[in-house]
Protein backbone atom coordinates (compact mmCIF):
# COMPACT_ATOMS: atom_id res chain seq x y z
CA UNK A 1 0.00 0.00 0.00
CA UNK A 2 1.30 3.47 -1.23
CA UNK A 3 1.48 5.46 2.20
CA UNK A 4 1.29 8.82 0.31
CA UNK A 5 -1.66 7.74 -1.70
CA UNK A 6 -4.73 10.10 -0.68
CA UNK A 7 -7.50 7.02 0.17
CA UNK A 8 -8.81 8.66 3.56
CA UNK A 9 -11.65 10.85 3.96
CA UNK A 10 -11.85 13.41 6.57
CA UNK A 11 -14.56 11.46 8.36
CA UNK A 12 -12.87 8.19 7.94
CA UNK A 13 -9.04 9.60 8.76
CA UNK A 14 -10.60 11.41 11.88
CA UNK A 15 -12.26 8.11 12.95
CA UNK A 16 -9.11 6.26 12.03
CA UNK A 17 -6.96 8.11 14.54
CA UNK A 18 -9.28 8.92 17.38
CA UNK A 19 -10.10 12.88 16.40
CA UNK A 20 -12.22 15.07 15.22
CA UNK A 21 -12.37 16.69 11.55
CA UNK A 22 -11.59 20.74 13.10
CA UNK A 23 -8.39 18.89 13.97
CA UNK A 24 -7.66 18.28 10.99
CA UNK A 25 -8.47 21.01 9.64
CA UNK A 26 -6.63 22.81 12.24
CA UNK A 27 -3.05 20.81 10.66
CA UNK A 28 -4.11 22.17 7.68
CA UNK A 29 -4.19 25.81 8.59
CA UNK A 30 -1.11 25.02 10.51
CA UNK A 31 0.32 23.92 7.32
CA UNK A 32 1.77 20.67 8.55
CA UNK A 33 -0.37 18.46 6.05
CA UNK A 34 -1.91 19.75 3.27
CA UNK A 35 -4.53 17.30 2.08
CA UNK A 36 -5.28 15.95 -1.59
CA UNK A 37 -9.01 17.22 -3.04
CA UNK A 38 -11.32 15.47 -4.78
CA UNK A 39 -13.14 16.18 -7.60
CA UNK A 40 -15.96 17.18 -5.29
CA UNK A 41 -13.34 19.48 -2.94
CA UNK A 42 -13.42 17.06 -0.28
CA UNK A 43 -10.10 16.45 1.76
CA UNK A 44 -8.54 13.23 1.22
CA UNK A 45 -5.76 12.16 3.48
CA UNK A 46 -2.97 9.48 3.10
CA UNK A 47 -1.63 6.85 5.89
CA UNK A 48 1.50 9.12 5.93
CA UNK A 49 -0.26 12.23 7.08
CA UNK A 50 -2.57 10.58 9.44
CA UNK A 51 1.04 9.52 11.49
CA UNK A 52 1.64 12.84 11.10
CA UNK A 53 -1.40 13.88 12.60
CA UNK A 54 -1.60 11.00 15.43
CA UNK A 55 2.13 12.20 16.44
CA UNK A 56 0.84 15.60 16.85
CA UNK A 57 -2.36 14.86 18.63
CA UNK A 58 0.11 12.67 21.40
CA UNK A 59 2.16 15.55 21.56
CA UNK A 60 -0.88 18.08 22.68
CA UNK A 61 -2.00 15.52 24.92
CA UNK A 62 1.70 16.03 26.79
CA UNK A 63 1.05 19.66 26.72
CA UNK A 64 2.84 20.60 23.84
CA UNK A 65 1.42 23.94 21.79
CA UNK A 66 -0.25 23.02 18.75
CA UNK A 67 2.70 25.27 16.77
CA UNK A 68 5.36 23.47 18.39
CA UNK A 69 4.13 19.98 18.02
CA UNK A 70 3.50 20.83 14.38
CA UNK A 71 7.65 21.55 14.06
CA UNK A 72 8.27 18.95 16.30
CA UNK A 73 6.98 16.13 13.77
CA UNK A 74 7.97 18.05 10.64
CA UNK A 75 11.41 17.62 12.03
CA UNK A 76 11.07 14.39 12.99
CA UNK A 77 9.63 13.82 9.77
CA UNK A 78 12.57 14.90 8.16
CA UNK A 79 14.91 13.06 10.39
CA UNK A 80 12.48 9.84 9.02
CA UNK A 81 13.54 10.79 5.28
CA UNK A 82 17.27 12.32 5.50
CA UNK A 83 17.69 8.03 7.50
CA UNK A 84 15.83 6.58 4.73
CA UNK A 85 17.81 8.56 2.10
CA UNK A 86 21.38 7.21 4.31
CA UNK A 87 19.85 3.56 4.11
CA UNK A 88 18.93 3.66 0.01
CA UNK A 89 22.49 5.25 -0.63
CA UNK A 90 23.86 2.41 1.23
CA UNK A 91 25.27 4.44 4.21
CA UNK A 92 25.56 3.02 7.91
CA UNK A 93 23.36 4.51 10.77
CA UNK A 94 24.66 4.30 13.74
CA UNK A 95 23.26 2.29 16.56
CA UNK A 96 20.78 3.73 18.06
CA UNK A 97 19.60 5.76 14.90
CA UNK A 98 16.79 3.98 12.74
CA UNK A 99 15.28 4.54 9.22
CA UNK A 100 11.87 5.02 10.16
CA UNK A 101 10.31 7.96 12.84
CA UNK A 102 12.65 8.02 15.83
CA UNK A 103 11.53 5.56 18.47
CA UNK A 104 9.24 8.31 20.62
CA UNK A 105 6.95 8.90 17.92
CA UNK A 106 5.45 5.26 17.64
CA UNK A 107 1.74 5.37 17.53
CA UNK A 108 0.78 4.38 21.02
CA UNK A 109 -2.56 5.86 21.43
CA UNK A 110 -4.92 3.43 21.98
CA UNK A 111 -6.10 5.51 25.06
CA UNK A 112 -6.41 8.93 25.31
CA UNK A 113 -4.35 9.90 28.24
CA UNK A 114 -6.31 12.89 30.86
CA UNK A 115 -4.89 14.35 33.23
CA UNK A 116 -6.58 16.40 36.53
CA UNK A 117 -5.53 20.21 36.41
CA UNK A 118 -3.24 20.91 39.66
CA UNK A 119 -5.32 21.89 42.61
CA UNK A 120 -4.19 24.95 44.22
CA UNK A 121 -2.98 25.09 47.60
CA UNK A 122 -4.35 25.98 50.50
CA UNK A 123 -2.77 28.16 53.10
CA UNK A 124 -3.49 27.34 56.52
CA UNK A 125 -5.70 30.35 56.82
CA UNK A 126 -7.75 29.53 54.34
CA UNK A 127 -11.28 28.37 54.97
Amino acid sequence: MDRDAPTYSMGRAAELIGVTPAFLRSLDDAGLIAPERSDGGHRRYSRHQLDLAARVRQLLDEGILLTAACRIVLLEDRLADAHQRIADLGGKLRPGEHTSIPGQTRRDLGATRYYSAPRPERSPSAP
